[in-house]
């Protein structure tokens, strides 16, 4: 049975089905990383369900996502009902207890949760190119505007600031080609148009500030237990990209802020990535090599990251060979992409000699997995066939008043409720607008003095009419472009002279200047 260097998982089965013995998952193994697969209705969501409660009940922060709202239940402490108490008595869980736990709800909308927001400058131009499916030119126009924003001190908080630089960039697409290559204005419009259709999906809501902060994600209770972080995603998932990049974005910004701590005794967060095929579908290969440095090295700083999906198929083989605790549900075998998934599966675990594993993938229950984890020295577990552990929490969804009562004594609450729109971009760049229009209307109305009206003498000594004396000669154009162009190039003298503070990006967002 589990104690408190282990979470208890379930109990394996022999070929008879009797009870063998239980499955743990060694809590300093915890972040090796981890798979979790199955099809649709095999028991997934309720083994992400106890894998949260276990870690949280082990004093360790959990982040996920709850994809169809199923998920949120693990506020509120779960029912005696009677396949529960009998799944319990055959994997001889004793005691079987009945519990809530310590959850925060965030949702990027604000409805079902705190706010969640980001700036782009944390974005970066890497994953907002990828967010709006930008081509390899458009990219570079994106890259090329935020070397600009960094060179001119612009901050980019929310969308109206990226949209000023780049109509800012349009302006001068002739001076800044010419410093970092082409930058059309065709480009540049296609852009805006992405960034309108983001903006229609609820792309507004997420930029801007206050900005996340990782520290209200790794919060503990008053009684020690971790608390379990829940983002609202059945409306997120409507933009599946949006949600792809957000939880990338997060895992990004964990890697590049959380300092190395070694292999704790515990992870200091467990993040699960539900849905993980969206985070690689039609990624450029760029992206999953960062993925997978990330998965890589992330361990060393306490990160366990959790891939939650259908097949093992939807991840790269690089990143797969990084996910040391395995837990299969029961794959379909009907296609031939199926059967190639079941076969991969198969050959992922440490083989069993009391089954096969490739038949018994399909033959599986709901709420049956093939186990295998980290054991000493990092060795992986012979496979086990286990019949996993009833929650103690609520399954299923929570009522929209106890989501409410969970939020109003939430240790974030009020934080995150009202936006801020300080000076940014946006702003500044309004100011130098202004400013050039001042300056070039007191060049023009200079010029207009220089070429006013001449003057005329009386013809003193003839007493004829008077005489209109000579007019000044008109300046040449060229004198009279001078004037002009003197003024608007100090006016571009002083925004090209301004030294811009380099803007903290995560490690994905600067991908492209390394």
């Amino acid at each position: 049975m589990a104690n408190d260097d282990s979470i208890f998982l379930g109990a394996s089965r022999k070929t008879d089905d009797s009870y063998q013995g239980p499955e743990n998952l060694l809590l300093r193994y915890g972040n090796r990383h981890g798979l979790v697969t199955g099809a649709t209705g095999t028991g997934k969501t309720v083994t992400l369900q106890i894998l949260a409660e276990s870690f949280s009940n082990a004093g360790v922060p959990v982040f996920c996502a709850d994809a169809k709202g199923d998920l949120s239940g693990i506020a509120m402490a779960g029912e005696s009902k009677d396949f529960l108490l009998k799944r319990a008595e055959e994997i001889q869980l004793d005691p079987y207890e009945f519990e809530d736990f310590p959850v925060v709800f965030w949702d990027l909308f604000g409805e079902q949760g705190h706010p969640v927001r980001a700036t782009v400058s944390e974005m970066g131009p890497l994953l907002l190119s990828r967010l709006m499916n930008l081509t390899d030119a458009q990219e570079g126009v994106m890259n090329i505007a935020f070397r600009i924003a960094d060179e001119e001190g612009l901050l980019l908080l929310d969308m109206k600031d990226l949209q000023s630089l780049l109509a800012n960039l349009a302006e001068r697409s002739a001076e800044i080609s010419g410093r970092y290559g082409n930058v059309s204005k065709q480009s540049v419009g296609a852009i805006q148009r992405s960034l309108l259709v983001l903006e229609q999906q609820g792309g507004n809501h997420f930029f801007g500030e206050p900005a996340l902060r990782l520290t209200d994600l790794m919060r503990t209770s008053r009684d020690g237990r971790g608390a379990i972080n829940v983002l609202a995603a059945d409306k997120l998932m409507m933009n599946p990209r949006l949600y792809a990049t957000f939880l990338l974005w997060l895992m990004s910004e964990l890697f590049e802020e959380l300092p190395e701590i070694g292999d704790p005794d515990r992870p200091r967060l467990v993040f699960f990535f539900d849905e993980a095929h969206l985070l690689f579908d039609d990624a450029p290969k760029a992206l999953i090599d960062r993925v997978e440095q990330v998965v890589r090295l992330i361990r060393s700083k306490g990160v366990g990251i959790y891939f939650v999906t259908q097949n093992p198929l939807d991840v790269p083989e690089s990143v797969l060979a990084q996910l040391g605790n395995r837990i299969q549900h029961a794959l379909r075998a009907y296609t031939p992409r199926e059967q190639r998934a079941v076969k991969t599966a198969a050959d992922t675990f440490r083989p069993n000699p009391d089954f096969d594993c490739a038949t018994v993938i399909t033959q599986l229950g709901t709420g049956e997995a093939l186990v295998s984890t980290l054991e000493n020295k990092g060795i992986p577990s012979m496979v086990q066939r286990t019949l996993i552990r009833p929650p103690s929490s609520r399954i299923g969804p929570i009522t929209v008043q106890e989501r409410q009562k969970v939020m109003a004594v939430s240790p974030v609450a009020g934080q995150y409720d009202q936006p801020i729109d300080r000076e940014s971009a946006f702003e500044i760049l309004q100011k130098r607008t202004v400013e050039a229009q001042a300056a070039q209307a007191q060049a023009q109305s200079q010029l207009q003095g220089q070429q006013g009206g001449g003057w005329t003498m009386p013809d003193f000594g003839n007493n004829g009419p008077a005489r209109t004396t000579r007019k000044p000669a008109a300046p040449r154009a060229s004198n009279r472009q001078s004037v002009t162009e003197a003024a608007l190039k100090s006016v571009v003298r002083s925004v090209g002279s301004s030294v811009g503070r380099a803007l903290v990006r995560g490690i994905l967002g600067s991908l492209s200047r390394k």
